[in-house]
Parts: C-alpha cells; structure tokens; sequence
C-alpha cells in the first residue's frame, strides 16, 4: 500500500451494511411480503410503478438517515493520499461522495439518480420523501430509479473505466463484498491474472480469500483505517 502509487479499491454491501444500510440478501431485503429481488426490474416497473417507487423511497429514506462509517471515511482519506487512486462500488446508497470521496465509479448507479424514461436525462434528486409517487421530469416524462436492475446491464463507459483501472493499478483493495456477484466479482481474477497482489477485508471468508495475496477478517471500519493509517508512516 505504502509503494502503490496507482491504486484501485473495490468495494460491496458490507461497508454500507456497517452504516445500517440494509442489503438484498438479509432479512431486511423482505419489504411489504415482496422480495427485492422482484421489484428491482424493468418487468416489475412496467407492470407498477408506483408500488416499485413506493419501495425506492422508503430505501431513500432509510439511506438518508445513515451516515458514512470510518471505512468510507478512510478511503476518502486514501484518494487524498494516492492521486491515482480508483474507487469502484457496487453500492447505490452514495454514501463514499457523503465521506468525500470524489472519484467513484458506481457500476450498479446511484439511488438518488433518476432517469426519464422519455427524454432520456439523468438528475439528482434527493428529496426525502419524494412530493410524487411515481415521480415526473420536468418534461412529462415517467422518472426511473437510476440504478441497475436485475437483468440488465452494467453501464457501459462505468465498466471500461472499472476495468481499466483494475488493469492498471498495482494493488486491488476488495472490501465489503461477497465476492460473488458477477461481473463485479470478476475484478480481482483480472488483477490477478496481471500479478496485481489483492488484499480483502470481509467480516466472512469468500470465494475470493484463498486467491488473494492478504485476506483480513473483520468489518471495514475497524480495519481499513488501520490498513490505510500503517500505509501513510514512513
């Protein structure tokens, strides 16, 4: 970490988890009987909007009231450290730009995105809770949840940045994440396969933590701002 000038940090649920942010995995992913599984898609959208709406603004809600932990805190401070760093999150919950985090790459979008499904723009809102259930652009349009659902497609120029970075970086950090959700996992197999070392923080093993060069066990927010702080001491 100290010798790296060209880092690249991946990062999963588990950070967000650390904050209070519920995952699709844990039993707070059961909303109103519906799973998240089946309201986060372009089919459940088109058959109601409102009900999937419904659900995006009590998460809005929820993520408002959370604050960023030391994890997000310490790699904020690391992008101060390392110019060349690269942030990449599967995270939708912007809580690395509330730590300070400037360069991000959100491959999975942003829940305070929202895209208008006639004129195509995407804005920020956050507005907590939203005035409108479904919520309009400006134009008339319908609004969406600018975030990827599942079956659909990661951002094309997010994921060549993503990959880029990953391709060129010296060190790979893998903090939060399962490790299993494709094609974020397959991140850390690229570096590998490049000689990159990768280091993992994760309160549970993954498939990722017998390939990685270091695999600490624990929760993000004790362990990346001591990683980070050893790093910063001659």
């Amino acid at each position: 970490m100290r010798l790296a000038s060209r880092v690249a940090v991946l990062t999963g649920a588990g950070i967000s988890a650390e904050s209070g942010v519920p995952t699709f995995r844990a039993s707070e992913g059961l909303w109103r009987n519906f799973r998240a599984e089946d309201l986060a898609t372009a089919e459940a959208f088109h058959r109601d909007p409102a009900l999937v709406w419904t659900w995006y603004n009590w998460r809005r809600e929820t993520i408002a009231a959370c604050r960023p932990n030391l994890g997000h805190y310490a790699l904020a401070e690391l992008e101060k450290q390392k110019p060349g760093l690269t942030l990449v999150t599967q995270n939708v919950d912007g809580l690395h730009n509330r730590a300070g985090s400037q360069r991000v790459l959100k491959i999975h979008g942003d829940i305070w995105w929202v895209l208008c499904l006639a004129c195509n723009r995407i804005t920020t809102d956050l507005r907590v809770p939203l005035p409108e259930i479904p919520p309009h652009c400006s134009c008339g349009g319908l609004l969406r949840p600018g975030v990827v659902w599942f079956g659909e497609s990661l951002p094309t120029a997010t994921w060549a940045q993503a990959e880029a970075a990953v391709s060129e970086c010296e060190l790979l950090v893998v903090a939060g994440t399962s490790s299993v959700v494709y094609p974020a996992a397959s991140l850390a197999p690229l570096a590998r396969s490049r000689g990159v070392r990768v280091i993992e923080i994760n309160t549970e093993e993954t498939p990722l933590s017998g390939a990685a060069a270091i695999s600490l066990r624990g929760p993000s927010g004790e362990l990346l701002p001591l990683l980070i702080e050893s790093a910063s001491k001659d």
